[in-house]
């Protein structure tokens, strides 16, 4: 994979997942305990052996810069290649939507580049991808591009891309559609084409009024090339909405899950923190939960995630629920069905419950 390009393209609506993202990146939202969302994408890349990536930054970077620094964790600080910051260009005059313009005017990095291939992808989906099998298909089809996906198990709704296939994998049929089911096979927004075919779509996509790279430069352009796609059996989940992160987190509590995504040959790596182990105090019950470094429980945790540093105190009870970095859950509170964002306060005796389906939501360093 020395010869791939990789691209996490972190310009993705947030509008389903506003309450988690007001000043943060999607990518960039707490998962699973310790990790963000960008890690899985990264990580994968990283295991695949690619070593050139670069990160198509959002409008509000700061959160994903602090999190990936100079990459040295994902052993991406290297002397050659490495890891980039590809921002996203100032405002022009015609002020264009969509991603297109921030591949436009970062064309210099891709042409410089000395990979064959560009991997591009989404940094908001959670799974555990070999990349190398799906070089090695898109070599042997002779594809334009490769793109994969998974085979839908629910409904869902949301921005979704459906393919239609032949039994060789070519792509007979690509369309956006706002709600997918059970059975559709849907994109996962990873995309694998020579380097000369990426330039070449979007500096003509570009110069001809388009404004996002899978609308205007795939999907409407779909009869200029040779578009195959592979399917990826594991675990997906894509985290574009607020439903979509609980019920992922709450995936990630299964054990054939968990084994999946953190257990195999596959590391997900993520940003290093030193932590006191977990003290769990005489009155602690803990059951099916993830439970990070630096907290401290004197309650009762049910089926729920806790990220690094949350204080759980005597006779509270943590239901079904995601609780994130340093938060403060005192003395005979009820939590069940809840999203608490990084540094909430929930004082002593207080009830909150959301619908199971529909977690209540208390965003960042709230006190109530």
């Amino acid at each position: 994979m020395k010869t791939v390009m990789g691209i996490i393209n972190l310009q993705e609506d947030n509008s389903l997942i506003r309450e988690l993202t007001d000043r943060r990146s999607v990518e960039s939202v707490p998962f699973a305990g310790r990790y963000r969302l960008i890690d899985f994408t990264l990580s994968s890349m990283v295991n695949s052996g690619i070593q050139n990536v670069g990160i198509m930054l959002p409008d509000e970077p700061r959160s994903v810069l602090d999190h990936l620094r100079s990459g040295k964790d994902w052993d991406l600080a290297r002397r050659h290649d490495g890891l980039f910051y590809l921002p996203a260009p100032q405002q022009e005059g015609l002020n264009r939507k969509g991603d297109l313009k921030n591949f436009y005017h970062n064309l210099d990095f891709f042409e410089h580049g000395t990979q064959k291939y560009v991997l591009l992808t989404s940094g908001s989906f959670v799974y555990n991808i070999d990349f190398n099998e799906m070089l090695r298909f898109h070599q042997n089809t002779n594809a334009d591009i490769t793109m994969i996906y998974h085979t839908a198990s629910e409904e869902t709704v949301g921005r979704n891309v459906v393919l239609e296939t032949a039994e060789n994998g070519l792509v007979t049929d690509i369309s956006e559609k706002p709600a997918v089911y059970d059975g559709s096979k849907v994109a996962m927004s990873i995309y694998l084409m020579e380097k000369r075919v990426f330039v070449e779509m979007v500096r003509y996509t570009y110069e001809h009024g388009g404004q996002d790279l899978l609308m205007d430069g795939i999907i409407r352009r779909v009869g200029e090339y040779n578009i195959f796609a592979c399917e990826h059996d594991g675990y997906v989940a894509h985290v574009d909405s607020t439903a979509a992160y609980y019920r992922s987190n709450m995936d990630v509590l299964h054990p054939k899950i968990w084994e999946e995504l953190f257990m195999g040959d596959r590391s997900i790596y993520t940003k290093v923190k030193d932590e006191v182990p977990v003290q769990y105090k005489e009155t602690a019950d803990v059951r099916n939960s993830l439970i990070a470094n630096g907290c401290i429980i004197r309650g009762e945790v049910e089926n729920s995630i806790l990220f690094r540093g949350v204080k759980v105190g005597k006779g509270v009870k943590i239901k079904n629920s995601i609780i994130m970095q340093k938060c403060d859950i005192q003395d005979g509170t009820l939590i069940e069905n809840v999203i608490c964002d990084k540094n909430v306060v929930i004082t002593k005796e207080k009830w909150l419950k959301g619908a199971q389906n529909y977690p209540l939501i208390v965003t960042k360093n709230v006190v109530i």
